[in-house]
């Protein structure tokens, strides 16, 4: 035990103190402090005393407690591989996105800091990551290519230890997912600004697969080119909607210069990293990733710019208190059918947090509806109202109960 333990004063510990009182002075031989603290002396007024520790000692604090944080790692690594094989024993799914949720809540609930949340957050997020890849291997398809946001989404809610799997398409994406070869999917639904990404709505007319979860990815777009000089910008390339989200900007400080939609920003950003005469708009990894230069940050009008993404997979995620049911239908064509497909839901006071329209393809002016509703579908006034719903539609197809987004 160090006399700092003790509750000595700190820089005693730093040395051994001699004291004179015929001289009346103090002489102290530090090892690992410099003078910083006022001490009162009975015999010669103040003399500061610095308590600080030297570089070198705090750094090997820090490789200390590193040490110990790997050994933790280690165990707690061998505690999931325990973990996995029971699960393997129980024919039971590796990984139940409503436990990694509890996890997220527990610590940040328990964290005193200085350390972060969302800082913590990203630590845990890529330990369970390689700890979902010790009890098996998770392949996840999302809309590609790399460096774009459907990519960072994913990241953000995979971690890194998964294998990512960028596809061309998001039917692609449900194929990969329906066929078995990837465990889930990611794929856009609905943008803050721009509304909903139809392609996603239309799959599941006619997929049996389940949403899992819902990743929402706060949206900012870069000006990126190989010099980062505005000046020497002849032309912008973009996905449509990136342009449709800057168009403000651009007009204001690229006016004349013409905008070229391609598929996707990191197409962008691929063919800005050979055009020193050309900007790309694309995300920050784009620019890491492609050797580019950032002209300007977040260029995007909208400040509060969010994309909705959803995690497709076989299987309903369990319950995890906070969850969010969707459902598709098709009402019949009555009077005063709108009310009466709403009427479930109101009376039972279930707090419906979106619904969307689509045509049906089969059928001129005949529509799909698509809703989302606060509560997951073992919740039994969920489950009554569903039901009831079912008596004025043609069809209800429950699209899946997630854990609900924060």
């Amino acid at each position: 035990m160090t006399p700092s333990d003790s509750g000595q004063a700190p820089w005693l510990s730093a040395g051994s103190l001699r004291y004179s009182k015929n001289s009346c002075f103090f002489t102290a031989f530090a090892l690992n402090y410099r003078t910083s603290q006022q001490i009162q002396s009975p015999f010669r007024g103040e003399l500061t005393l610095q308590k600080t520790k030297t570089l070198t000692a705090l750094r090997l604090e820090i490789d200390t407690v590193d040490d110990r944080l790997l050994e933790l790692l280690n165990q707690r690594a061998s505690l999931v591989i325990e973990v996995g094989r029971l699960k393997a024993g129980e024919k039971r799914d590796f990984h139940v996105p409503s436990r990694e949720r509890e996890i997220y809540e527990r610590l940040t609930a328990h964290n005193q800091g200085p350390f972060p949340n969302e800082g913590l957050k990203s630590v845990f997020r890529e330990i369970i990551s390689a700890s979902l890849a010790l009890e098996a291997p998770m392949k996840v398809a999302f809309l590609g290519p790399k460096a774009t946001f459907s990519h960072l989404a994913t990241m953000q809610h995979f971690g890194y230890s998964a294998e990512l799997v960028p596809l061309k398409s998001i039917p692609a994406v449900f194929e990969e997912v329906e066929k078995g070869h990837a465990t889930y999917g990611m794929v856009p639904v609905e943008n803050s600004t721009e509304g909903v990404v139809s392609y996603t709505l239309d799959m599941f007319m006619e997929s049996e697969l389940l949403i899992n979860a819902e990743v929402l990815l706060e949206v900012h777009h870069d000006l990126l080119s190989r010099t980062g000089r505005l000046e020497d910008i002849k032309k912008v390339y973009s996905h449509p909607q990136p342009i449709a989200q800057c168009r403000k900007w651009l007009e204001e400080n690229l006016p004349n210069v013409p905008l070229v939609d391609v598929a996707s920003t990191a197409v962008a950003a691929q063919i800005v990293s050979e055009d020193y005469t050309a900007a790309a708009i694309a995300s920050e990894i784009a620019a890491s990733m492609y050797d580019l230069k950032v002209v300007r940050k977040r260029i995007e009008d909208q400040v509060n710019n969010f994309t909705r993404f959803l995690v497709i997979g076989k299987k309903m995620a369990e319950k995890s208190g906070d969850d969010k049911t969707s459902l598709m239908f098709s009402v019949k064509d009555q009077v005063g059918i709108l009310y009466r497909m709403l009427e479930p839901f109101a009376k039972r006071g279930i707090n419906l947090s979106k619904i969307e329209s689509r045509p049906l393809k089969k059928k001129a002016w005949e529509y799909i509806f698509f809703l989302d509703m606060l509560g997951h579908i073992s919740d039994p006034l969920i489950a009554e109202a569903v039901q009831e719903l079912r008596e004025c539609c043609q069809f209800v197809k429950v699209l899946g109960s997630y854990p609900r987004a924060k």
